[in-house]
């Protein structure tokens, strides 16, 4: 009986690989052609008598309240070279950038066909980590700067559980979050849950549109942050309920679990061992939970309400 049930399994398993990998092929071949248009190496090879032209065509990098004699002396100015410098040095080519997106593109096209494709214009920010990507109409704006790796000495006054991020392996990442939030309607509610929830589909989404990337990098965590809160998932869950902390509108609780942090506020001695953000991670294996027991499609989970996708999860974590 136990050879035959093995026998099963493993047949299964083969079955759904092979349909994932017939997916794939479905969706790599959905067309997408964009433009990437190198701004930073555009504007760090210009001179000053360039700046008239550059404004006329690509008006949205300059702030019409600013003269001139502002962008003439950032052009020479020694900090904006080396940055320029070290953009360059970290993305000599725009290659693995557009195979990144390429892929990225075609996911959120198959899945929401209305998808746009952007045309992409790469810069530099005064490493704004704050605004590492900005998606607007058709136009994806990616700060370079703040992919420079994450002991890059421009990063090294720069909080270490933010700087771990600023790294070339984040920005298929970032871009995805950048997106997701589009699709995913906006809570009215202001509990810990519909919070998590949020969240929890926006990490879902990114489980459907970036099929190669691991856990850690899609949440933003390390791979030894990832384990502890996988390893601790029943620990973290039977707290949050103890604590009557799902349903509470506390306005503590999201810097407490889910805005990013160094570490997770449970005011427990295990603290510092946590990752923070603990709140989205428990949303995601919601929104999981959730897709794996009932049939509904993207669109339809983007707008499902908080309290009924919860409960139709019947979210149980591993003890």
């Amino acid at each position: 009986m136990s050879k035959f049930f093995f026998i099963l399994f493993v047949g299964l398993f083969c079955l759904g690989c092979d349909s994932n990998a017939k997916l794939e092929e479905e969706i790599a071949a959905v067309p997408v052609d964009f433009e990437l248009v190198r701004f930073d190496q555009i504007f760090a090879n210009a001179a000053k008598a360039d700046v008239p032209d550059l404004k006329s065509k690509f008006p949205m990098f300059f702030p019409e309240q600013y003269a001139d004699s502002v962008w003439e002396q950032r052009l020479v100015d020694t900090l904006q070279i080396e940055l320029n410098n070290e953009v360059l040095k970290a993305f000599p080519s725009e290659e693995k950038i557009e195979e990144e997106l390429l892929i990225l593109f075609q996911h959120i096209k198959f899945y929401f066909p209305d998808f746009e494709i952007p045309i992409v214009y790469t810069t530099t920010s005064d490493v704004d980590y704050r605004t590492k990507v900005i998606a607007a109409d058709n136009m994806l704006v990616i700060a370079l700067d703040t992919y420079l790796g994450s002991d890059h000495y421009f990063y090294v006054d720069i909080s270490k559980y933010i700087a771990k991020n600023l790294d070339a392996s984040m920005l298929a990442s970032d871009v995805a979050m950048a997106y997701s939030r589009r699709y995913i309607k906006v809570p009215k509610e202001r509990t810990l849950l519909s919070q998590m929830i949020y969240f929890g589909k926006e990490l879902y989404l990114k489980d459907i549109w970036l099929p190669q990337a691991n856990d850690a990098k899609k949440i933003g965590y390390s791979d030894s942050e990832l384990l502890w809160a996988q390893e601790n998932e029943a620990y973290i869950w039977s707290h949050f309920i103890e604590k009557e902390l799902l349903y509470s509108s506390d306005s503590k609780l999201p810097g407490r679990f889910i805005n990013p942090a160094p570490f997770s506020k449970f005011q427990l001695e295990l603290d510092n061992e946590s990752p923070g953000m603990i709140g989205r991670f428990i949303g995601w294996q919601i929104v999981r939970s959730y897709m794996e027991k009932n049939d509904v499609s993207l669109q339809e989970l983007m707008t499902l309400p908080a309290d009924e996708l919860f409960k139709n999860s019947k979210y149980k974590p591993k003890k």
